[in-house]
């Protein structure tokens, strides 16, 4: 039971991560989530994704690290969050 239980809530995490990917949108989503400059958030160069890409991994790492430690402050949909845009800014960087 308790495997059935992880497997469904590992699923419903996959699937809203996934979900999230698709609708990402960087105008609107990225500034909830890093402090950037109107100029940083408009610049479409690869080295000025590239760059974002490096800033949400430190960000997706610092917040898994929160909850692995149990730490009052960690959020679960800052992490789902973090991981979307992540995998939509990597997505974007592919040829």
């Amino acid at each position: 039971m308790k495997a059935s239980l992880r497997y469904h809530a590992r699923h419903a995490v996959d699937t809203t991560i996934q979900s999230g990917i698709a609708l990402y949108r960087r105008q609107t989503c990225l500034p909830r989530l890093l402090p950037l400059l109107p100029s940083e958030l408009a610049d479409e160069s690869e080295t000025a994704r590239r760059r974002i890409v490096a800033r949400l991994a430190r960000a997706l790492r610092a917040e898994r690290m929160r909850g692995r430690a149990g730490h009052w402050s960690y959020d679960l949909n800052r992490h789902i969050a973090l991981h979307q845009a992540y995998e939509g800014e990597r997505q974007r960087l592919r040829p």
